[in-house]
């Protein structure tokens, strides 16, 4: 087994088929219930992390995650996660939202029907040894309005299940166009109407520092007499002191509960009142649910560890498919004209210009900018770099970075090129991707073809253009069993400077290169680690 295979942590049960994929591309440790101090004291050896609710990845977790580069939420919400601190570590959160969407939409259909028809209560008597068949008269779902706050993917699920119902739907989400929720057919209404209106509201909006406590003492008296409420997205959004006083009252007639703010429970004030309905996070707990967000979540880890951006990151910019389709070659480009250009300078450096050519500039450019400053940044061992923390890196490292985007080049159907200017000099690095691998084509201004070999050497030499020149640093480099790769010359004009490329693979000594430098007609030489 390669000892480079990266080290993948479980702390949450996860569907075998998230973990056998996972298991193809790195060494996989299911660790489950793990204590918050225990969890700190390994994950520092860890690649990537997948958990559900129960593990919180805190700052702590993430500051004492050296390696991590990603974590994986095999499911949709991430307040679980410290996103701020996983940013600022370049540590990539991806989730998967579409996996779990019908099981949610279900299980609160499921509420709403048991809540309106008394299916616990009237089988916890029946149970008893009871028949109170007039104490459990129910109402019915058609004609009555569905106030669903949250129109995403869950949101919009139970709508159309509802309209299905025969229900009438209103819905408030300040991010939804008008056009989306005809589609659906729902009435698309303010907060205060909505909840003024409903006889049911089920609310589906991420937990956030906007909408915890959305639903407290002040909503719930605006509503109408007899509303019932359910909450399957998560916990805290409605107020659970709140909401149990009004059951107790009479305001509300009932409530179904699935997710709260302590999990399990504890000393909740929901629990023990017969009018609300209460389970233990069921939203998601369905087979074909488990299973999909585990593969889900499964790709994407591979992608991260594969250098793809995932598809569902939280903390980074969504990419298009199409968009991935066309950048996706170039992040290596990207990269490794970086770290030549960096390799080649000395001096303070002043400032850095990179130029996309072609119809990769027509796309969202911030993946190729990340691999930019990866390169940039390699030799000087500094924190990964990739699109969650790619704006800070800038800052902290570079200040700012000027950007062109050109539609066409005059050589090129696709070309990134990189500008690095210091206190000493100035180095022009440009590439493109062909016939399946990066080429570095543009150096300095001179027309050139290397193939960056991960793990091979290149030396730049500076030199006068005459004859004898190949020989003299060839001879010295097989002298010293220095095994000499590729080489070649790019000029602008006969007997002047040019610039020899030689990929070598072994490594030169310091030694070694000065007795290059030393050679008559040699300039200078610099050595670039690919």
């Amino acid at each position: 087994m390669p000892a480079d295979r990266p080290r993948i942590l479980i702390a949450d049960p996860v569907a075998p088929e998230g973990v056998t994929i996972l298991s193809r591309v790195g060494d996989v440790d299911v660790n489950t219930g793990l204590a918050p101090d225990a969890l700190v004291a390994i994950i520092g050896q860890y690649d990537a992390l997948v958990v559900r609710s129960e593990t919180k990845v805190t700052r702590r977790v993430l500051e004492a995650a050296t390696k991590l580069q990603v974590v994986g939420r095999a499911g949709v919400g991430v307040d679980n996660i410290d996103l701020d601190a996983a940013t600022e570590r370049g540590v990539i959160v991806v989730n998967a939202p579409e996996g779990n969407t019908i099981a949610a939409a279900e299980h609160t259909v499921a509420l709403l029907m048991s809540m309106a028809r008394h299916v616990p209560q009237a089988d916890a008597s029946m149970r008893a040894g009871e028949w109170r068949r007039k104490e459990f008269v129910g109402t019915e779902l058609r004609g009555k309005l569905l106030g669903i706050v949250g129109l995403g993917k869950i949101g919009s699920a139970v709508a159309r299940r509802a309209v299905g119902l025969e229900m009438h739907v209103l819905a408030h989400d300040p991010y939804v166009p008008e056009e989306r929720a005809r589609a659906l057919g729902v009435e698309l209404v303010s907060f205060d109407d909505l909840i003024a209106r409903s006889d049911f509201v089920t609310v589906h909006p991420p937990l956030t520092a906007s909408t915890k406590g959305m639903i407290g003492s002040a909503e719930l008296r605006r509503m109408k007499p007899g509303v019932r409420l359910i909450n399957v997205a998560r916990g805290g959004i409605i107020d659970e002191a709140a909401l149990a006083a009004a059951v107790a009252d009479g305001t509300v007639a009932g409530a179904a509960i699935d997710v709260f703010s302590e999990e399990p429970p504890k000393e909740n004030p929901l629990v023990g009142d017969p009018r609300i309905l209460l389970t233990p996070h069921l939203g998601a707990s369905t087979a074909e649910a488990q299973e999909r967000v585990a593969l889900d979540v499964a790709d994407q880890i591979v992608d991260v560890l594969s250098g793809r951006p995932a598809r569902y990151a939280v903390n980074a910019p969504m990419l298009l498919p199409e968009a991935l389709k066309v950048l996706q070659p170039y992040l290596a480009v990207a990269e490794a004209v970086g770290a030549v250009a960096t390799q080649l300078i000395t001096g303070k450096l002043n400032t850095v210009e990179i130029e996309y050519f072609g119809e990769i500039a027509e796309h969202d450019v911030t993946p190729l900018r990340a691999s930019v400053v990866s390169g940039l940044l390699k030799s000087a061992g500094a924190q990964r770099v990739n699109l969650v923390n790619v704006a800070g890196v800038i800052q902290q490292w570079f200040g700012s970075i000027d950007e062109r985007l050109r539609t066409s080049h005059e050589v090129f159907l696709n070309l990134i090129q990189v500008r690095v200017k210091t206190s000493d000099a100035e180095v022009t690095v440009g590439g493109t991707f062909q016939h399946g691998l990066p080429h570095v084509v543009v150096l300095n201004g001179l027309d050139v073809d290397l193939v960056p070999v991960k793990g091979s050497f290149l030396l730049a030499c500076d030199n006068e253009d005459r004859p004898g020149m190949i020989g003299k640093v060839g001879t010295l480099l097989g002298q010293n069993d220095i095994n000499i790769r590729s080489m070649q010359v790019g000029r602008r004009e006969a007997r002047q400077r040019a610039l020899m490329l030689i990929a070598v693979d072994e490594c030169p000594t310091d030694e070694l290169l000065a007795e290059v430098e030393a050679i008559d007609g040699i300039h200078n030489v610099r050595l670039v680690r690919l």
